[in-house]
């Protein structure tokens, strides 16, 4: 939002403070999970300014909130189980869980936006009691079908409130990607407080700032984004809340992401870990606690831009075919930043079925199942989920018998 002089005068989703230093501008961009249907091909798409700001008082990089939740997550395209690795990542936090906190038959396990039971099931399998809390009405109805109890509802205070007098408080309280889909922060922190038994633990995963713009990952912002955490940043927050973090892990998972732990104030049961104060130093020492660094961030995005772009240019020029593969929330924000449509791209590919038949956000290029892939031999394939990309490479590993090659995008275009 601006002011009649052009000036920014939206605030801080945390702190409320003026926000007015720019991170990166990435143009327009649609809603990157509303792939269009063949019928709709025809018809207005519309596309929002993809400005991500970052506050000056607290760090907290963020865009404006432009669309409610509601209307992004009520019904949503995104499936966790589809992802292999992701799956088995969830088995192995459920495994570590179960046997740190001791948890069994008489625990209780809630997860904030737990898709589609990906999570859920691997505690479900030990017999360990559990709710989910998904806001998107398709996918919790997937879960409930897996036997997975889940409820379709968006997180906050309010729903907090309701949850703990008809299900009870939470042992265990997760959230895995969704603390950067969330538009009234405290509102949501102040709901997990609400949720969480007195000696009870949070761990909330999310993609690192740090890695993010160490490694130019600007695809993963995306308008179901709207806040883009450092440590120093997530640690300022819920301690504002009076949860403390009382442990921080560094993942590879989405590219690198935080797992942090965290406790009421009044428990203290957990001693503080060394890895708090360690990635805390980490942070300021590399200059996260100062806007300066921050202001850097743009000429790296627009020279990965460039990269990209001459590599597609020189192989389309040599009369090459490339297509894509998936159709996720960071291809979009690459393909319409980079202005990547069909005439770079002949299609793309994915394992969801939600998605094929249909074109992705803004581009419109159509989205096919990967059997296709064998049928038209292209010579290069462009990976939009770079963080997933071993597990793709293995996947089409048959593709190498007739010389296909792949396009990793970010840190910076390169060919494999």
């Amino acid at each position: 939002m601006a002011d009649e002089t052009g000036k920014h005068i939206a605030n801080c989703r945390h702190c409320n403070a003026p926000l007015e230093q720019s991170f990166v501008d990435l143009g327009l961009s649609p809603l990157c999970q509303t792939h269009i249907s063949p019928d709709q091909l025809n018809q207005m798409e519309p596309f929002y300014p993809l400005h991500a700001y970052i506050c000056s008082s607290c760090l907290l990089v963020q865009l404006e909130e432009f669309v409610a939740p509601e209307n992004i997550f009520s019904e949503y395209a995104y499936f966790s189980s589809y992802s292999d690795s992701w799956v088995a990542h969830a088995k192995r936090y459920a495994e570590q869980m179960i046997e740190r906190f001791e948890l069994n038959s008489n625990s209780q396990v809630m997860e904030i936006a737990s898709n589609d039971g990906y999570l859920l099931q691997h505690f479900v399998h030990h017999k360990i009691p559990v709710l989910g809390i998904e806001p998107a009405a398709n996918i919790a109805k997937v879960a409930n079908e897996k036997g997975i109890k889940t409820i379709a509802q968006f997180h906050s205070a309010n729903t907090a409130k309701e949850l703990t007098k008809s299900h009870g408080q939470a042992d265990l309280l997760l959230g895995n990607n969704v603390l950067a889909h969330v538009p009234e922060l405290n509102d949501f922190v102040q709901g997990m407080k609400l949720l969480l038994k007195p000696e009870g633990v949070i761990t909330m995963e999310f993609p690192h700032l740090v890695r993010l713009m160490e490694e130019n990952q600007f695809d993963t912002i995306y308008h179901e984004h709207f806040s883009y955490f450092s440590f120093l940043a997530v640690n300022a927050l819920f301690k504002n809340h009076q949860l403390p973090i009382f442990q921080v892990e560094q993942l590879n998972t989405h590219g690198g992401s935080l797992r942090i732990y965290a406790q009421h104030e009044a428990s203290g049961i957990h001693p503080t870990h060394s890895s708090v104060e360690k990635l805390l130093e980490e942070e300021t020492e590399q200059g996260y606690g100062s806007l300066d660094k921050y202001c850097q961030f743009t000429e790296q995005v627009k020279h990965t831009k460039r990269k990209l772009l001459q590599i597609l240019c020189e192989l389309k020029e040599s009369g090459k075919t490339i297509i894509g593969y998936g159709a996720p929330g960071k291809g979009n924000t690459l393909l319409n930043y980079c202005g990547i449509s069909t005439d770079f791209l002949d299609y793309t590919v994915d394992r969801n079925p939600y998605k094929q038949g249909k074109y992705t956000p803004g581009a419109r290029i159509p989205i096919k199942s990967p059997d296709i892939i064998a049928q038209s031999k292209p010579d290069y394939i462009l990976i939009l989920p770079w963080n997933l990309k071993q597990e793709i490479m293995d996947q089409l590993e048959y593709t190498r018998e007739w010389g296909c090659k792949f396009i990793i995008p970010i840190p910076e275009a390169t060919i494999i």
